[in-house]
């Protein structure tokens, strides 16, 4: 008896083929894990793919041992990774390597760290358990050769798994991925009114002459009777009042501040609420829905920002919950939809879980196993499309056209919407895409029949969408009117919106104080060392930093190449906008989210809801703020480099920057009252910031259509992007000129390249890259896809061309 087993290496052939011992047989199934030898000594964990009694022609090793009672992996998740390799260009070990959480794929090289939130009370393992967590104790981390010496025996993998389950041990890569929970701020009584609130009677009375104290305090009273706790900014609108009432009854010591904890993973503990009567447009959107679904398998909702789509996802996904269906609902980026999450579990409760690569891999893997067992609904960023569902039955992909849906690197590079489609229909389940800004190939696909298309272009409730007005910067700069990086209508605009109690975001795409440092009179500016860039200077760390590979400096005083001490600052950041704001808005309270401040789960679910309770008048950041907020009193939204957004040299720079305009607008204005939006810009009549301007979707797809048309772009073509690296730039030069030359004796014309890339050299490599334009013909991309295939093996076979790097793009985003 044999196995085909997948290993979790990037090695080009597909499977390797391992005897079954006699005692293993009856255990070995597809889709279980395996302990297997690899090479002289490595040992592996890998995925049984098929059983069968085929011998091979070559001697072949024997599987050690079996580490599940069921299988980990089923057949249509097996399916799907065959799938990925084959259409992504990759090999299927990057794809397990992928596709399982940590625990479920162990090596030689896995290091172990002792968990001392277990303790050291060891009485209930067995003797090898016991040694084991001894060493670990001792020596805190160990791999897992290690182990295999401690225990002086060659199967060690079935110990360190029941190891993980019982949370002795845990994997060194938690210790980066440590799951925070949320914290809230709530309020109480203090004591002794909370263990007997009879005592408030005499306070009550004295209150009667401060009219906003008594308000917020009653307000308190009557949220605390249905609910266990009670969050700040609940008083604070039910009252009607200004925290500085809530404060002044803390100083009183009659109500006290504490902070909760709300886990995003755990069981939801609060009461479950309704979601709240549909609109006319709701309805009709939902019977469309159901009406294309009985004819088409994918259909894309088009509803403008604040027109209600979660509402209509909510009710799609309480009909197949009635069915004993499941529910993949998939975001961009899962730190950024905090209220989504919470939307969710107070509809569905304890039906729901998260799952992401913020949490660690004990949660992961209590989720896979959830997923395994029929959980209802699961919310998760693209990884969750490799979970082994029972009964999927939806698929929802929310913001479709966000690139955070597509997997740069490592392999496979793979756009979780497609995946998501092709997932769907291993399971027969139904899919909706869902934005306020389709993809140019999304719309093209429902304008052509192939997906079912409904739109929403009203906003809930009868708002109107925000109003949008451009700023000219030549004309500000010509009149002297500039105040440093603000135009005067964005500063009086503020103003206006603070005064009035009302936020605003204010939204560049580009972090750090200011890109570039430069000499004024010889033009030389700060570069990276490793990467062909100028450093970006952040003026909170005193530090010239390189935002491709981290290298960083101390800014220079005098120019290094003249000696002329005029060197400037050009360009500005979000930090220089925070940094400036103050000079002009000295009240205002200021908070800023981009990778600098919001880089963990923890920070930017703090930031967040320190904007979303009012604690922040102003948000300062990049792209981040344009994604899953939803806060009800965003008046004003600011745009300040809109130019950037469309200068970017790839064909999809106007659809992005379209895309990123209407959905940071989307932010303001979204509850009580008509938002307003300024964008300043250098170009203010440039087609796309105009297409932004009207809300005019159709007009910029007409006119991206055209162009992509003529120059043989997607929707039209297929693109496949082949990157080569290399530390010396002239081997990777020769090795990409021998692959451009070797592919078009097959494909032709549509290999263009090889080309620098616009930044030559990342992380001390030198990039050579190359494009292929294909026709939309199915022999045609599967001849190509196998020529890359066969090329890349021929290229880094040759004398010492081994250490080049061949990174295959299938559909770039």
């Amino acid at each position: 008896m044999f196995a085909d087993i997948i290993l979790p290496l990037a090695l080009p052939k597909r499977t390797y083929t391992y005897y079954v011992p006699d005692e293993l047989a009856s255990a070995v199934q597809p889709g279980m894990r395996v302990e297997v030898p690899f090479g002289k000594s490595k040992l592996y964990s890998g995925v049984v793919e098929r059983v069968h009694d085929q011998k091979p022609e070559y001697r072949v090793k024997g599987v050690l041992a079996v580490l599940d009672d069921v299988a980990v992996v089923n057949a249509r998740q097996l399916q799907l990774w065959d799938w990925l390799a084959e259409y992504y260009c990759c090999t299927l070990g990057e794809v397990m390597i992928a596709a399982l959480p940590g625990h479920l794929k162990l090596s030689s090289e896995t290091k172990l760290v002792h968990n001392p939130d277990y303790g050291d009370d060891f009485s209930e393992l067995d003797n090898e358990e016991y040694l084991l967590a001894e060493a670990l104790l001792l020596q805190n981390e160990i791999t897992i050769d290690d182990v295999r010496k401690i225990l002086n025996k060659k199967t060690v993998f079935p110990t360190v798994h029941r190891l993980l389950l019982k949370g002795v041990l845990s994997l060194r890569e938690d210790l980066q991925e440590k799951f925070r929970p949320k914290k809230v701020i709530a309020v109480r009584l203090a004591e002794p009114y909370r263990s007997d609130q009879e005592l408030l009677r005499p306070v009550l009375d004295e209150l009667e002459k401060t009219e906003r104290q008594m308000e917020a305090l009653l307000a308190y009273l009557h949220l605390s009777r249905n609910r266990p706790w009670v969050r700040r900014q609940e008083v604070i609108d039910k009252a009607g009042v200004s925290e500085s009432s809530l404060r002044t009854l803390v100083k009183k010591e009659v109500l006290e501040f504490y902070e909760r904890e709300i886990s995003r993973v755990a069981g939801f503990e609060d009461e479950l609420v309704e979601a709240g009567e549909l609109s006319a447009q709701q309805r009709r959107a939902l019977t469309e829905i159901h009406a294309q679904f009985r004819d088409k398998n994918t259909v894309l909702l088009h509803g403008v920002t604040g027109s209600g789509k979660t509402r209509v996802y909510l009710e799609l996904m309480r009909e197949v919950l009635l069915q004993g269906g499941q529910v993949l609902y998939l975001l961009p980026e899962i730190g950024l939809t905090t209220q989504i999450i919470t939307r969710l579990q107070r509809v569905f409760g304890a039906d729901v879980v998260v799952y992401h690569s913020k949490i660690n891999t004990n949660e992961r893997v209590e989720v896979w196993r959830a997923a395994a067992a029929g959980k209802p609904v699961l919310l998760a960023a693209r990884s969750g499309l490799f979970l082994p569902f029972q009964n999927l039955q939806l698929v929802i992909v929310d913001e479709e056209h966000d690139p955070s849906f597509k997997q740069y690197d490592p392999a496979p590079r793979y756009n979780a919407r497609d995946t998501a489609i092709y997932l769907a229909a291993l399971y027969g389940a139904k899919v909706l895409l869902g934005t306020a800004t389709p993809a140019v190939e999304t719309y093209y696909n429902a304008q052509s029949g192939k997906y079912g298309l409904v739109e929403m272009m009203e906003r809930f409730g009868g708002l109107e969408l925000p109003e949008m007005i451009t700023i000219d910067l030549r004309e500000q700069h010509k009149t002297r009117q500039m105040q440093s990086i603000f135009a005067p209508a964005l500063i009086d605009a503020l103003k206006t919106a603070l005064g009035n109690g009302e936020q605003a975001i204010l939204f560049q795409n580009r972090r750090g104080y200011s890109p570039i440092l430069e000499c004024q009179l010889c033009g030389w500016n700060a570069q990276c060392r490793n990467c062909d860039v100028s450093l970006t200077y952040h003026k909170f760390s005193n530090r010239l930093r390189c935002h491709y590979c981290g290298y960083q400096q101390e800014p220079a005083t005098v120019c290094p190449a003249c000696g002329s001490g005029k060197i400037g600052l050009l360009g500005f950041g979000t930090e220089k906008i925070e940094d400036e704001l103050k000079l002009f808005l000295p009240e205002a309270r200021i908070g800023r989210m981009d990778l600098d401040t919001a880089g963990t789960k923890t920070s930017l679910a703090a930031i967040l809801n320190d904007f979303e309770e009012k604690r922040f008048d102003i948000l300062v950041g990049t792209q981040m703020v344009t994604k899953g907020l939803d806060f009800d009193n965003v008046a004003i939204v600011g745009v300040l480099g809109a130019d950037q957004l469309i200068r970017f040299p790839d064909f999809r720079s106007g659809e992005r920057a379209y895309q990123l305009l209407t959905q940071v607008a989307g932010r303001a204005g979204r509850k009580h009252k008509r938002g307003l939006v300024l964008v300043q810009a250098w170009n203010p009549a440039h087609p796309v910031l105009q297409e932004a301007l009207r809300g005019d979707f159709q007009g910029l797809f007409a006119r991206e259509l055209a162009e992509r048309k003529e120059f043989h772009y997607p929707p039209f073509f297929r693109l496949i992007h082949i990157t080569l690296q290399h530390k010396d730039d002239k081997v990777v030069l020769q090795a990409a000129t021998l692959f451009g030359k070797l592919l078009r004796q097959k494909l032709g014309e549509r290999v263009l390249g090889p080309v620098q890339p616009h930044i030559p050299r990342i992380r001390n490599y030198y990039g050579q890259n190359i494009m292929l334009k294909l026709e939309k013909s199915a022999p045609v991309i599967r001849a190509a896809k196998e020529m890359i295939r066969q090329v890349s093996e021929t290229v880094t076979s040759k004398p010492g061309w081994s250490q080049v790097r061949v990174g295959v793009d299938v559909d770039p985003v």
